[in-house]
């Protein structure tokens, strides 16, 4: 099957590549424009074009995918059988996704309707979900509204941050997308049900500043779902901290108000939170300074029963 593929970050890598290993036609991929990074902010290209162009796969990075004339006469030159799209990061026009034959599919890291939008894995772990998925559906002009053609469903680990949920999800999502399209002409569309949808928006960076009024597991949820990007974060002698790790303590810890150092363990400082119960600290980050263990932190900075964090 000729496909054109839309994507960008890492978590769409395993698509691009079972798509290849499963004898599929790439004709074309779009990926978003190169972005600074790092701390001389050089133009670094998406993971998806480094692999694409390491394939021989042409690319096309539009700014704006629609107002940019290039895709859609490079589909009309190309005529592919589906688009494929997998965390590409723009909406793309009627006009691109109706063109092919059997129209634009997306793989999506959730089980739709619930957690529409940008960030759904960090969404379900927030949110305590104990099951997700992966869902492929028609795209139409609406934020993730499609007739559903596949899903899988998937537990979340207890412990599992946002990262390596994200990651596992790639997996399964890429092997579900090559049974998809071996069957794309005989699957039956089924249309979600709206009043069930739940959306999940961008996430922002100060929404990762920990809160020691809420509980421990509210608490752990936020530092799993933040993780690697944006981090969840606290402050400590006005200078902020990222926090990586921990467990969540839900039997009563010391009385202190949240956000006080209530002992110092090997492992790290343990920290009243809200309800009564602590969050034992155990890899953290200075800003601009590499993650380290917990242990580590304390050998080398004063910490004493009763400082306070946030």
């Amino acid at each position: 099957m000729k496909v054109v593929f839309f994507g960008s970050p890492r978590a769409a890598l395993p698509s691009l590549e079972r798509l290849i290993e499963g004898g599929h036609d790439m004709a074309l991929v779009i990926t978003q424009p190169d972005k600074p990074a790092g701390r001389g902010k050089e133009p670094t290209p998406p993971p998806v074009k480094e692999a694409a162009l390491g394939r021989g796969i042409p690319v096309l990075q539009p700014e704006k995918i629609r107002k940019d004339q290039r895709v859609l006469e490079a589909l009309k030159t190309i005529a592919p059988d589906i688009n494929v799209v997998v965390a590409y990061g723009q909406i793309i026009p009627a006009a691109v996704t109706e063109l092919p034959r059997f129209k634009s599919i997306n793989v999506h890291f959730s089980l739709l309707p619930k957690y529409r939008g940008a960030a759904p894995v960090q969404w379900t772990i927030l949110n305590g979900e104990a099951t997700t998925g992966v869902t492929i559906f028609e795209l139409n002009e609406r934020m993730d509204e499609g007739d559903i053609l596949s899903r899988l469903e998937a537990e979340i680990g207890p412990r599992e941050k946002a990262h390596e949920l994200e990651e596992r999800l790639s997996r399964l999502g890429a092997e579900l997308l090559v049974k998809t399209l071996e069957r794309i002409e005989h699957l039956p569309h089924i249309p979600q049900e709206h009043a069930q949808a739940t959306p999940a928006p961008r996430l922002h960076k100060d929404q990762g500043r920990i809160d020691w009024t809420k509980d421990c597991v509210s608490i752990d949820r936020r530092i799993r779902a933040f993780s690697p990007w944006p981090g969840a974060y606290t402050f400590f002698r006005g200078r902020r901290l990222i926090v990586h790790e921990g467990i969540p303590l839900p039997a009563p810890a010391p009385a202190s108000p949240p956000g006080r150092i209530v002992e110092l363990r090997k492992e790290g400082p343990l920290i009243g939170c809200g309800g009564g119960g602590a969050y034992l600290i155990a890899r953290l980050q200075r800003e601009n300074r590499k993650e380290m263990a917990a242990a580590d932190f304390l050998r080398g900075t004063k910490m004493e029963l009763g400082d306070c964090l946030g």
